[in-house]
Order: C-alpha cells, then structure tokens, then sequence
C-alpha cells in the first residue's frame, strides 16, 4: 500500500501525540507491534469524540464502536524517544460501518511510520449487535468524509477489505 507523504498528512489534525517510552521497546530495539495498534486505535478514538462518539459512550449512551477488520503496514520503525502523532482519514460509512485508515507519524524523522486500515461497526451494547449509526453521528461522519475525499491526496487502501 503506498502512503500519503509526511508533509501530506501533517495538514490533518494531530491526535495521541507523545514521544515513544523505553518501556514501548521490544526485543527488536522498536516500538512493540501491541503499542502501535493500541497507540493508532486510541488516536482514532479521540477522533471520533467531535462527531458524537465520545470516549465513554458505552457507559452514557449503551453504544459503542468495535473493529471488525486491520490491515496494518509498517514502513519505518519507531523507536524509543521518537516523537509521534496520529492522523485520521475517514473513507467511507455504510448505515452500520465506517471504514478509516489511521496513521503513525514519526514526527522526529519526518515520515509516516504506520498505516492502519480498519473497518468498524457501530453496536447496541444491550442487544450486543451492529444497529444504525445515530442520525447525528451519521450526519457528522457524513460531512467528514467528505472533508476527507476533497483532500489533495489519494487514499491508498490494501484493497483487502471494503464496507458491505
């Protein structure tokens, strides 16, 4: 999958911002695989807050949203004392989907380090199945997303996966 330029994705606003902590590193002298996923995965979170899906909407609303689908590429390493922050572009939503890649930016060496494409669902957490986005969520992913297709750069997904 090739990837938008650093330059290209530092115009979209920054989340999860942080410098990469020793206690990040595995074995391999970088990041941990289980740190860039939950690093990704907590920026597309604080994403979402300013389109209705707030952190705790489990706990106040009985709704949430769960992943369904990864497709992750890797092409530069984080390491420990490396700054970075993560980017947001938002693809696609079906009634009950919404399909995003996320990416890690080595802001240090000035390079996308990480690209995560993700499909995820919205769900009713009493019945625990997917149900249909709130119409004010929808309305707000709905204007995102176009923000998101006007950019100037292509999105460059795996092709693995697609909202159905």
């Amino acid at each position: 999958m090739a990837a938008p330029t650093y330059e290209e994705l530092s115009a979209l606003p920054a989340f999860c911002e942080q410098v990469v902590p020793q206690g990040f590193e595995d074995i391999n002298g970088h990041l941990n695989i289980r740190h860039y996923v939950g690093i990704a995965s907590e920026g597309l979170d604080e994403s979402l807050v300013d389109l209705g899906i707030p952190m705790q909407w489990p706990n106040i609303a009985g709704q949430a949203v769960f992943t369904a689908e990864h497709h992750m590429t890797y092409p530069h390493e984080l390491r420990t004392g490396d700054r970075l922050s993560v980017r947001v572009r938002l693809l696609g939503r079906s009634d009950r989907a919404a399909h995003v890649l996320v990416y890690l930016l080595d802001e240090t060496h000035q390079r996308v380090s990480f690209i995560m494409e993700e499909i995820f669902l919205h769900v009713d957490l009493e019945t625990r199945k997917t149900s249909d986005w709130p119409a004010d969520v929808a309305e707000k992913l709905d204007a995102r997303i176009k923000e998101h297709q006007d950019l100037p750069f292509a999105a460059e997904t795996s092709g693995a996966m697609s909202l159905r």
